[in-house]
């Protein structure tokens, strides 16, 4: 990644919500409909205690990227589904002194390019917990390979999320991240 091109930092991602759902849109393949629903979502959750966020932004101020967490707690939705099938791999431990990577998405335009690699290992060195748990569509991805590469194993395959219509993977890793050798 070109430093010079893209700055990697804490962003407000609330007063940024309509710009990051638009790289999500993009990124992810979602229409009008699921990012009205997910507007909502992300500002909810943005309003969780530890929740964390950090963008990729270019030198004329576009938003390419972000990355938003927070602490999980197993009171959450996402720790409802997915505990059953934690417990099911006997990895539920994870959803206790974790770090929740809730979104990760980056432009087309910039993915390949490190943006992802920088803003999760960015966010994350600051968490305080000992490590990061994450859901990722259940393929074989650049975006699973990067979360390997980082140091994340599956936890739980073929987690199957109400309207949903394709399975996830559940991934952890102990923090902080791997980096590149």
């Amino acid at each position: 990644m070109d430093d010079a091109e893209v700055v990697i930092g804490p962003v407000n991602l609330a007063a940024r919500v309509d710009e990051a759902l638009a790289v999500q849109a993009l990124a992810f393949g979602l229409d009008a409909g699921e990012v009205a629903v997910r507007h909502h979502i992300v500002l909810r959750h943005l309003l969780s205690p530890g929740a964390r966020a950090h963008g990729a932004t270019t030198p004329d101020g576009r938003l390419v990227g972000f990355v938003y967490g927070m602490p999980n707690d197993r009171t959450h939705w996402w720790s409802t589904v997915v505990e059953t099938y934690l417990r099911a791999t006997g990895t539920a431990d994870w959803l206790d002194d974790s770090f929740v990577i809730t979104e990760l998405h980056v432009h087309p335009d910039f993915q390949g390019r490190g943006v992802g690699r920088e803003l999760i290992t960015t966010l994350t060195d600051g968490a305080a917990e000992p490590r990061s748990i994450l859901s990722a569509i259940d393929t074989d991805s650049p975006a699973r390979g990067l979360y390997r590469a980082l140091g994340y194993e599956d936890l739980a395959r073929q987690v199957h999320f109400p309207s949903a219509p394709r399975p996830y993977a559940v991934m952890g890793a102990p923090l902080p991240l791997k980096r590149r050798n």
